[in-house]
């Protein structure tokens, strides 16, 4: 990882503890907030494979996945902007089934480097594991319960738990594989 890359995740990671701390604040009104930030970022990530793929991975092995990656994000992006004016619960539930979504893909991620005998697949399997349960959980506790400032601070619990991973993670030291 370079030093602009550890640099960036700091920023980040302080920028979703911000976050976090801004929806903590003022719960009522932050539902409209959250799925404009996830559409804008989502657009954004969209666009960049876009353009990636047009300068660069049109010409490689695999290019076709960059594209289908990149509408799939701006698909899902315009389907984060059209739920940003439906009710509450709808927003909430749809973000939880993206962290659990993510925390799934971490999962699938450490079992694939656990089989190339990589060495951080702990991390990222204890990671995606509670993103998971985390999720699922409280999905489970605001239908149940049917309130949701439990759903809002749980979802900012887990916001600043993964700034603090990325965090720690732009601190560790990277291996440097050497060939000879």
């Amino acid at each position: 990882m370079s030093h602009f890359q550890r640099v960036k995740n700091i920023v980040s990671g302080i920028f979703m503890i911000l976050f976090a701390v801004m929806i903590l604040t003022m719960p009522k009104y932050s539902y409209p907030l959250i799925a404009a930030v996830v559409s804008v970022l989502m657009f954004v990530y969209g666009f960049r494979l876009l353009f990636y793929y047009f300068r660069m991975a049109r010409h490689m092995v695999g290019g076709k996945s960059i594209l289908c990656q990149a509408v799939i994000a701006l698909d899902l992006a315009l389907f984060t902007t059209t739920i940003a004016f439906m009710g509450e619960v709808v927003i909430i539930i749809y973000l939880l089934v993206i962290y659990a979504f993510t925390g799934f893909v971490d999962i699938l991620r450490a079992h694939e480097s656990l089989r190339m005998k990589a060495s951080n697949w702990k991390v990222k399997l204890v990671t995606g594991r509670i993103s998971v349960l985390v999720a699922v959980s409280l999905i489970g506790v605001g239908v149940v319960k049917g309130d949701l400032q439990i759903i809002i601070y749980g979802y900012c619990i887990s916001l600043v738990y993964s700034a603090i991973v990325k965090i720690a993670t732009a601190f560790k030291r990277t291996a440097i594989v050497y060939i000879q």
